[in-house]
């Protein structure tokens, strides 16, 4: 999928539904809690720098990045140091970068909202790095944010829940099931919105009295019965 679809179909999307069918594919749902420094949304593919000091691997990436890319800063979830600021989200923005993602703090924050570029990370923190490690031979082949690894091989959508993470060669299939999710979410909240409960839609009298019969009876299986759909 490329970006200009990639975007597309991610705009009439949020990170939940897509959380959602990564669950019911059994891909692992990888998203983190990040902060958007301003509200809005991202979409594209991977493009990973481990972070140790110096800002030198960022502009490194840049000479490699395709239009549209989300850069993944790996800081390590550093709370200590921010490790991006307004030059960098100027050069990314040049360099066509959709957007940053941060495992770790950024600065600048007011000059980043002025530039208007997706900037998500864990906050935000004046003071810009004070060490400067050794530079690991990988730094540009894969990110650690949070517990998971991610690569070129990787897009990454963000909203204002956070981050998610997924195969860039499933995203297709995703989208195609997280649309049909979306869809269903949507049917059910105007029927709450036209008078009936979501308690009448999923029978949930009809699962109290069930459990009741059987307590190892679960929500989710009763929703499988119903197609009810709201935790799966």
């Amino acid at each position: 999928m490329d970006h200009q679809e990639l975007q597309k179909r991610f705009a009439e999307l949020t990170t939940a539904h897509v959380a959602d069918a990564c669950r019911r594919t059994q891909i692992p749902v990888r998203t983190v809690s990040l902060t958007p420094v301003l509200p809005g949304r991202l979409a594209g593919r991977v493009l990973p720098a481990r972070h140790v000091g110096s800002v030198d691997i960022f502009l490194e990436a840049f000479g490699s990045a395709e239009p549209g890319d989300v850069l993944v800063v790996d800081n390590g979830g550093r709370r200590d140091e921010a490790c991006v600021g307004d030059l960098m989200a100027l050069e990314a923005q040049a360099a066509g970068i959709s957007g940053l993602v941060v495992w770790g703090l950024h600065r600048d924050t007011v000059d980043i909202r002025a530039i208007g570029l997706p900037v998500y990370s864990l906050g935000s923190l004046p003071t810009g790095p004070l060490r400067l490690d050794s530079l690991p031979p990988d730094a540009l082949e894969f990110a650690n944010v949070g517990e998971w690894t991610v690569t070129t091989a990787d897009v990454v959508l963000g909203d204002d829940d956070g981050v998610v993470f997924i195969p860039a060669d499933r995203t297709a299939e995703l989208f195609d099931l997280a649309e049909s999710i979306r869809d269903k979410e949507h049917r059910q909240a105007e029927r709450i919105r036209s008078g009936t409960s979501l308690r009448e839609q999923v029978l949930f009298d009809a699962f109290l009295a069930g459990r009741a019969r059987r307590p190892s009876l679960t929500f989710r299986e009763h929703l499988r019965e119903v197609s009810g759909a709201i935790e799966e």
